[in-house]
C-alpha cells in the first residue's frame, strides 16, 4: 500500500489505455477527475483524435508523439478487457514504463506477474481514482 501511495502522490502524466470519448463511461469520468487533480492524461485509443482536450494516440508505442521534451509517462492506466492485458504488458516492457494500473475488473494474473517480475510497479483490479480519493480523505 505504501508504494501505491507514493506512486499516486508523485504521478504527473498518466496514459489512459482504452479511454472512451463517451462521458457516461467510467474511463472518461476517471480521466476527467485525474485532470482536475492536476495530472496530464494521454488518451490511448484509436477511436478518437482528441478526448478531454488531449490529443489521442492509437497505441502506447506512439506516446512519444505527444510527450513534451523530457516528459515521461508515470502510470499506464488500463481500461481494456483482460484478454488485451498481455499485449499491453508487452508494450509496457518494451517502453520501460515504471507503473501499470489495471482498473476494476481488469484481471490478468499472468500478465501482471510478468510486469512485476520485470520491475514495473503493478496494481490490479483497483480504481486509481478511488485510491486517490481515499488517500486525500
Amino acid at each position: 500500500m505504501k508504494s501505491i501511495h507514493a506512486l499516486l502522490k508523485h504521478a504527473q502524466t498518466i496514459a489512459v489505455v482504452g479511454l472512451s470519448a463517451n462521458p457516461q463511461r467510467p474511463s472518461y469520468g476517471v480521466a476527467r477527475a485525474l485532470q482536475a487533480r492536476g495530472c496530464r492524461i494521454i488518451p490511448v485509443t484509436p477511436a478518437a483524435n482528441e478526448i478531454l482536450g488531449e490529443r489521442c494516440v492509437a497505441e502506447l508505442a506512439l506516446l512519444s508523439a505527444v510527450l513534451a521534451r523530457g516528459e515521461r509517462v508515470d502510470i499506464v492506466d488500463v481500461f481494456r478487457r483482460p484478454e488485451h492485458v498481455g499485449a499491453i504488458v508487452d508494450e509496457c516492457l518494451r517502453l520501460n514504463m515504471p507503473a501499470l494500473w489495471l482498473q476494476d475488473g481488469v484481471i490478468d494474473v499472468a500478465a501482471a506477474t510478468r510486469a512485476q517480475q520485470a520491475g514495473i510497479l503493478t496494481v490490479m483490479d483497483r480504481c486509481i481514482w478511488r485510491d486517490l480519493a481515499a488517500m486525500n480523505a
